[in-house]
């Protein structure tokens, strides 16, 4: 069986030792400990962190994956987890509309301000002499 070091690890998800860390004392992730007390993980751990990596990405908290992951690791999907996972979606759609009404309104301050009589126009100072 192939196991990694955290440092290991943490080069192959491309995460600190430190997130590692974190998602040990979260539940989120296990290590075998070697008599000196190093973290041993399997290889699965990898993809296991690049989930927690793109959950967190999703804006899921600490407590919301927690409360996922038994069934991630049963692999079984619960009406109940089908449920939590299609909340947190709708919540994630609404700020993505939201920041995409945002983005709409900064591009039309953007475009009325490259109109000289907006009085928005925007001149950057001369370079300073060096």
């Amino acid at each position: 069986m192939v196991t990694f070091r955290i440092g290991d690890l943490a080069a192959r998800a491309g995460v600190s030792t430190r997130a590692l860390r974190y998602y040990e004392e979260q539940g989120l992730l296990a290590a075998q400990r070697s008599p000196a007390g190093q973290r041993h993980y399997p290889e699965s751990a990898v993809e296991r962190v690049r989930l927690i990596q793109m959950l967190y990405a999703a804006n899921l908290s600490s407590r919301t994956i927690a409360d996922l992951m038994p069934c991630v690791d049963a692999k079984v999907n619960t009406p109940e987890s089908r449920a939590r996972l299609a909340a947190e979606r709708d919540r994630i759609d609404a700020q993505i509309a939201e920041l995409t009404a945002a983005r709409r309104r900064l591009d039309e301050v953007i475009s009325l301000s490259e109109h000289p009589a907006s009085g928005c126009a925007y001149e950057s100072a001369p370079a300073a002499a060096g």
